[in-house]
């Protein structure tokens, strides 16, 4: 080695566990109904689910809903609010802490798109008390403990 200098020896780090993500899922009510999509990700694959993703750096909750359900649907919403959080341990690999988001529509004639096909079998409004089955996981354990997104009136 020049100059005297001696070589340390590389040390390696051990692999970091894996991350929780935050995701953003989106309450999009119509009436009485509410807009969920078949997923066909790997994650919960045949289950129905709310529109969301990931939140992105910088962005607000509010501003992430309102991204993820136009990338998904074509809807602008409207009147979005927080509602809940939920802690998401899917999988010894997947967690999630998710932010629960309420919107209606903006326009209420504007119909859904599976803008990602690969990602989404389509989209539909359910009836709040006759959801279709399965439900995604996380989803499922917030109807099951008697939770409703609907607002109510004092």
């Amino acid at each position: 080695m020049e100059n005297g200098a001696q070589q340390t020896p590389a040390t390696t780090m051990p692999p970091s566990p894996p991350m929780p993500k935050v995701g953003v899922a989106v309450f999009l009510l119509k009436g009485s109904k509410v807009l969920l999509g078949k997923r066909l990700s790997a994650v919960g694959h045949s289950t129905f689910a709310l529109p969301g993703g990931h939140l992105e750096f910088g962005e607000s909750f509010e501003e992430c809903a309102t991204r993820e359900v136009k990338e998904e649907t074509g809807l602008i919403i409207d009147k979005t609010e927080y509602l809940t959080v939920t802690n998401n341990v899917i999988s010894e690999k997947v967690h999630t802490v998710c932010v629960f988001i309420r919107a209606v529509p903006a326009d209420v004639n504007q119909k859904p798109e599976t803008l990602e096909p690969d990602k989404c079998a389509g989209w539909d409004w359910y009836e709040w008390n006759n959801l279709p089955k399965p439900l995604f996981g996380p989803l499922e354990d917030m109807v099951q403990s008697g939770f409703n997104p609907f607002p109510t009136t004092l």
